[in-house]
């Protein structure tokens, strides 16, 4: 019986409503023009100033969704020092470090190509210990083992089942059918259709055993920085204006009831 999106025939064939999405998008473009107009006015100082202040928001709004919240005045000192702007005064915490060099690389190298292997870099820079608060996962490969990656509700004994990812040993397989759809549709589908396609096409294999909604909205970023040609950020993926998540959603192993 077919239950999740992944055990569909069809899967991993997207369809979609273009006259439903043509008022959206065009609207979308419409904002996108007259924002990056207005940024061409600021001088560069300004415009480093802007991009500096949405990417500390980003990073910090990407990692409260997943209930981790950082200290604003250490993000701001690693996003000054990357992007060469005074950070005299700032505490310096290296493990901030990498979560904010992944959201910069998924921009600034969006020339580059999504590769197993950079997306196995994004990971281990999100959990340089190996750990997840407590609990050690594996880090800078796909998730392995038998237990099913579930998002779930209620205490452990009662758990109501929202989602079930595809089982490891298809994680080789689904990744490199993302990949590849991912070349496929450069340059062939709407850009902003291409980065939300491309964002749910990942969290529903979520390949990694933590941290899948992060890399998701880095692989949005890049995109949307692919579509856009543009290195430097000066609007929010959707995914990142969130503040709040519910008690479930953050997905766990657990064991087949």
């Amino acid at each position: 019986m077919t239950r999740y999106i992944w055990q569909h025939i069809d899967w991993p064939t997207f369809t979609w409503d273009t006259s439903a999405l043509l008022g959206l998008l065009g609207e979308c473009r419409l904002q996108q023009g007259k924002l990056l107009s207005r940024v061409a006015g600021l001088g560069l100082q300004l415009e480093q100033q802007a991009q500096a202040e949405l990417l500390i928001e980003e990073t910090l709004t990407t990692f409260s969704i997943e209930g981790e919240l950082l200290d604003a005045r250490s993000v701001r000192s690693s996003v000054a020092r990357r992007l060469g702007l005074p950070s005299a005064g700032l505490p310096v915490d290296r493990k901030i470090d990498d979560p904010v060099s992944l959201l910069l690389d998924a921009t600034q190298n969006f020339s580059k190509p999504l590769t197993v292997e950079r997306l196995w870099g994004w990971h281990a820079a999100l959990f340089p210990t190996g750990y997840s608060g407590l609990h050690q996962i594996t880090t800078g490969a796909w998730r392995t083992g038998d237990e099913p990656m579930r998002v779930v509700s209620s205490p452990i004994g009662r758990e109501k089942i929202h989602y079930e990812a595809p089982p490891s040993e298809r994680l080789n397989h689904e990744m490199q059918q993302f990949l590849n759809w991912r070349g496929r549709s450069s340059g062939t589908v709407e850009g902003l259709l291409r980065a939300a396609i491309a964002h749910l096409h990942f969290v529903t294999i979520h390949p990694f055993d933590d941290g899948n909604g992060r890399i998701a909205r880095a692989i949005t970023d890049l995109a949307v920085a692919q579509d856009d040609k543009q290195q430097n950020r000066y609007y929010r993926s959707w995914q990142s204006v969130r503040t709040t998540t519910a008690p479930w959603s953050k997905p766990r192993k657990a064991v087949a009831i």
